[in-house]
């Protein structure tokens, strides 16, 4: 016995995208890559082939743009690329084999971790019902996981770093990456780690601010006179007492330019000077060897012009001596 379906026209069938879709990839697309997913995702049910710049004109989309989309899409594991063309990925069976593909080197220690560690997996919990409204993807667990074990950081850190994203509408996986590697560069991994880091950045920002104040940057500053401050703080260890001075010498300088300031601060630095005293005992210094040398420099100037004028002096004598 055979059994078939008939077939349904366009105004009766459906397109459907698996609820994994929405909790996995959602977040990481655009506008353009999500039209142009959903519109092959479309085509693909019924086999057609279409040219890309038929589809940038039919979705009145760039072709710059389209083919930027087209390897989002590749790199999210969405589709797949082929000589002739793309496979749309199965969503469902991806992640099933994602999740499911046995480690055997750590599948068991992994295991007895979980079972133990009930407060990390009450720490997860409460990352996916306030942050992914309990229908966290199943790739997030993993990615958690390995987070805990590579940054070493304890349950109210991750949840602080799922927060601090969430508020910033920023829950992208590369970007909750990124923020975390930040933070594990500046050794937090516990709460009280998170929250010296909180003033250290909250004292960064008011310090930026008061530097262009004073600098009369009006318009902000750009990343590298940033980078630039953040290099003095954060490795050089100034405060605002000491960068102050450094401001003020550029009252002796028609547009100074924040490579110069920089050069003060640096030559302190490689000099091991480390208080506002100590800088302005060597400014004191270098004030009075420029002062012994110019003091030096015009006394040689007058002996020379003594000798000569001595010099000068013998010859008229010389001359005389001749007439006489």
């Amino acid at each position: 016995m055979k059994l078939e379906q008939k077939d349904r026209s366009l105004l009766f069938s459906e397109t459907t995208i698996p609820d994994i879709f929405f909790s996995e990839y959602l977040a990481e697309l655009s506008g353009d890559s999500l039209k142009i997913y959903m519109y092959i995702l479309f085509l693909s049910k019924y086999g057609k082939d279409i040219k890309v710049n038929d589809l940038s004109k039919k979705l009145n989309i760039p072709l710059k743009t389209l083919n930027d989309s087209m390897k989002k899409l590749e790199e999210l594991g969405l589709i797949t690329k082929k000589t002739t063309g793309y496979i749309i990925t199965d969503l469902q069976e991806l992640t099933l084999h994602n999740l499911y593909t046995p480690n055997l080197t750590m599948s068991k220690e992994k295991v007895e971790r979980t079972a133990k560690n009930k407060t990390r997996a009450k720490a997860i919990e409460h990352i996916n019902n306030m942050y992914f409204q309990g229908i966290m993807g199943p790739s997030w667990y993993n990615d958690i996981d390995l987070w805990f074990n590579k940054y070493g950081f304890d349950e109210q850190v991750m949840i602080a770093l799922f927060d601090y994203c969430y508020n910033r509408s920023a829950m992208h996986r590369n970007y909750v990456q990124t923020v975390a590697e930040a933070w594990a560069s500046n050794n937090v991994k516990t709460w009280n780690d998170l929250d010296k880091y909180y003033e250290k950045q909250e004292t960064l920002n008011k310090y930026k601010k008061l530097i262009a104040k004073k600098l009369g940057k009006h318009g902000g500053l750009t990343q590298y006179e940033e980078a630039y401050i953040e290099n003095w703080v954060l490795n050089f260890g100034y405060d605002m007492d000491i960068i102050e001075i450094a401001l003020r010498r550029t009252t002796y300088k028609q547009n100074p330019t924040f490579e110069y300031i920089n050069n003060i601060i640096t030559d302190w630095h490689e000099r091991n000077l480390k208080t506002p005293e100590e800088v302005n005992a060597f400014i004191e210094q270098r004030k009075k060897q420029s002062k012994n040398v110019k003091e030096l420099k015009a006394q040689v100037n007058k002996d020379s012009y003594e000798q000569r004028n001595y010099e000068n002096l013998d010859f008229l004598y010389a001359n005389n001596q001749q007439h006489a």
